[in-house]
């Protein structure tokens, strides 16, 4: 975000990076672990909570695109730490060469360009259906796939659905992304991600998770083009889908930008603070930054002074009709209010923000992480009921969130160690020649 850093010293943080390395390297092991498929090729459709198999799900891409992201990056993350185990290494990239093969020969549609929606089991077309945010999460993946092999094929593929969104899903009259079309890129009627949201033409959702791909595409095609598309990517985002007046994303909306939410969600709030703080900074436009600092921050204070439960967590949303918080805690709002809160304390120095930040990875340690079978449990296990419903991995669960909180605090942590020993080295160098 072209931001000075303001809260440099270390004041104790680096004390986590340890714990934050073994996590990164047991959601590694566990993903490398319980799911691959080795009867119809690719990765499961879902693993249940108890870490058993679940053979005939569906295979959907949101969760293949993630498994791609995830190997690639982890491989990336691994190459830059020279005590890193090299046939670990190699391990991860194999994963991601399979990941890879797979979203570009069963996924990929050859017909008519894009990524269907989901497989069956055996990896034929179950929805043809082409989603914006399902594009959007093809190029995050193929981008990082390109950045560790160099690989041309990967980014053309990323520049080829980044042009058909931008052909076929953009609102040319009043802006923004469609939320879908068929499987021909002609208009639908049905717009849903999922059952659980509403048949409406814009979402947050949609539109956060193209401003990350198009930002993770402009790091390694940094041309006009791709430039135009992300400014105008961050512009809806902060013109239409924030909300000026108090903090929070609108989550629903019509052609026409009206919104039709019926609440606020505490995690897109801290996820978003810190993804268009990334998107900023890797645009590299002064102006951009100074126009949308404070989006960034607002986003970051509503979530810390409106969305923390009683143990530190994140909570899920606050309803409008019954006014209350919902008391849910799932594992991908803990993850990025990891991140999220990081980024807050290193921008504005503020200590609450550093206090949130400790008090989320506590409650992860303590109620997220299943130490006994592994990964990080859907829900929290302080809801003993729902903690044992939602699987693994699935249709909606991968090693993305997780996995990339664990990157980014690492990363984050140890720029903040370099820092602090380098102007330690420099103070005790001025006293040596004063």
């Amino acid at each position: 975000m072209q931001v000075t850093r303001v809260a440099q010293s270390d004041t104790g943080l680096t004390k986590y990076l340890p714990e934050f390395r073994r996590q990164l390297i047991l959601i590694g092991e566990w993903w490398k672990s319980h799911s691959v498929d080795e009867v119809h090729g690719g990765f499961l459709g879902e693993v249940c909570a108890a870490c058993s198999p679940v053979p005939q799900a569906d295979k959907g891409i949101v969760l293949n695109a993630r498994i791609l992201w995830f190997f690639s990056e982890l491989c990336l993350q691994l190459n830059e730490d020279p005590e890193a185990d090299r046939s670990s290494i190699e391990e991860y990239r194999t994963l991601a060469t399979r990941a890879y093969d797979y979203l570009a020969t069963r996924f990929n549609d050859l017909t008519c360009g894009g990524a269907f929606w989901s497989l069956d089991c055996t990896g034929k077309v179950k929805e043809g259906k082409k989603q914006t945010y399902a594009q959007a999460f093809s190029i995050y993946a193929y981008a990082s796939y390109y950045r560790l092999t160099g690989d041309t094929r990967a980014l053309d593929l990323a520049l080829s659905y980044f042009r058909l969104i931008e052909q076929h899903c953009v609102d040319r009259e009043l802006g923004g992304y469609l939320e879908a079309v068929t499987r021909e890129w002609k208009p639908v009627t049905d717009y849903r991600l999922s059952d659980k949201d509403l048949n409406v033409p814009k979402t947050m959702n949609n539109h956060l998770h193209v401003l990350e791909a198009y930002t993770a595409l402009y790091r390694i095609s940094p041309n006009e083009e791709v430039a135009i598309a992300l400014k105008n990517s961050i512009d809806w985002f902060c013109g239409r889908i924030f909300n000026q007046e108090n903090g929070h994303l609108r989550l629903f909306l019509e052609h026409d930008w009206r919104d039709v939410s019926a609440s606020y969600s505490y995690g897109h709030d801290i996820e978003a603070s810190w993804l268009l703080a990334e998107a900023l900074e890797v645009l590299g436009d002064t102006s951009y930054s100074e126009k949308y600092r404070a989006t960034v921050e607002a986003l970051g204070r509503s979530c810390v002074e409106e969305g923390i439960g009683c143990l530190g967590q994140v909570l899920d949303t606050f309803d409008f009709e019954t006014r209350s918080r919902h008391l849910d805690s799932e594992w991908w709002v803990q993850a990025e209010a990891l991140v999220g809160f990081l980024n807050m304390w290193q921008t504005t120095g503020e200590a609450r923000f550093k206090t949130a930040f400790e008090n989320v990875w506590t409650f992860i340690k303590n109620h997220q992480i299943d130490w006994s079978q592994g990964e990080w449990l859907y829900y929290a296990a302080i809801d003993r009921v729902k903690a044992h419903q939602g699987y693994k991995l699935g249709f909606w669960k991968g090693p993305y969130h997780n996995g990339r909180a664990m990157m980014e605090v690492l990363r984050r942590l140890e720029s903040i160690g370099t820092a602090t020993t380098t102007e330690s080295q420099e103070l005790k160098g001025s006293a040596a020649t004063a």
